[in-house]
């Protein structure tokens, strides 16, 4: 029988805060490949002291081709999938070597728990969060999406017990670029698809996503943090669909 490997695939640019603790939690796996996007801070050199494999990757095509560049560099046949800014509680990783001794599904999903500027977030749409991360080598890849990429595959998914702790926001900064990035990414992704916006459009939207988080998706019940996070979502809506009227104009022209 072939020896059961795990390998764990991350991106990343500029992501040092959190990596060495990323790569801490997970160094049970037999490999670690990290593609870096162009870092300037100390990122290159946490993640090669924690035996990682570092390739650079300039060329930025999306989050999804990204990630799957990290999972074809490994040459395991398990692989997991996480971010710079996701660890791996204990829990988590005894369910995922208690997985691997005894597989019983091709494919497993991790219960993500995230966090706003210190808050740990339970409603809002954020919490549950389960997500195919974990999987054999072969039978999924990531979509080419250049940013909210996904797992895709074809095989049924079993749940791990522990959580993926997910600092997704440290600070009110890191929430406007964010903010910024995510929603030119998100207005060239549907430009790109032949879409297009408008003013109105944006108004419209950003309304509807303040009202479906805030109230349908209960942010009210997380507080001052709940309510930051449906102004960010309409904040990111109403900008996507602005940048993606401007880009038709450009277009146009």
């Amino acid at each position: 029988m072939q020896e059961t490997t795990l390998g764990v695939a991350i991106i990343t640019k500029n992501a040092a805060a959190r990596l060495a603790e990323c790569l801490q939690a997970v160094a049970f796996a037999d490999q670690i490949v990290v593609i870096d996007g162009g870092s300037t801070d100390g990122t290159v050199n946490i993640a090669r002291a924690y035996g990682a494999r570092v390739l650079d990757q300039t060329d930025w095509q999306g989050f999804g081709p990204q990630k799957n560049r990290a999972v074809a560099a490994l040459t395991t046949n398990w692989i997991l999938s996480i971010d710079a800014d996701e660890i791996v509680s204990p829990e988590l990783a005894a369910a995922i070597r208690a997985a691997l001794a005894a597989p019983t599904a091709d494919v497993y999903a991790v219960d993500r728990l995230s966090s706003f500027c210190g808050h740990w977030i339970h409603h809002s749409g954020w919490y549950p969060d389960w997500i195919p991360r974990l999987f054999k080598s072969g039978v999924a890849h990531f979509s080419d999406d250049l940013v909210h990429e996904r797992l895709v595959f074809d095989a049924p998914v079993q749940q791990l017990t522990g959580k993926l702790m997910h600092y997704s926001y440290e600070d009110f900064e890191s929430v406007l670029r964010k903010l910024d990035a995510y929603s030119t990414a998100g207005a060239q992704q549907r430009h790109t698809a032949g879409k297009r916006g408008s003013f109105g459009m944006a108004l419209g939207r950003s309304a509807w996503a303040f009202v479906r988080t805030y109230v349908l998706r209960r942010g009210f019940l997380d507080g001052r943090a709940g309510f930051m996070i449906a102004l960010f979502n309409a904040e990111t809506v109403y900008y996507r669909f602005l940048k993606l009227s401007r880009l038709g104009k450009k277009t146009q022209r």
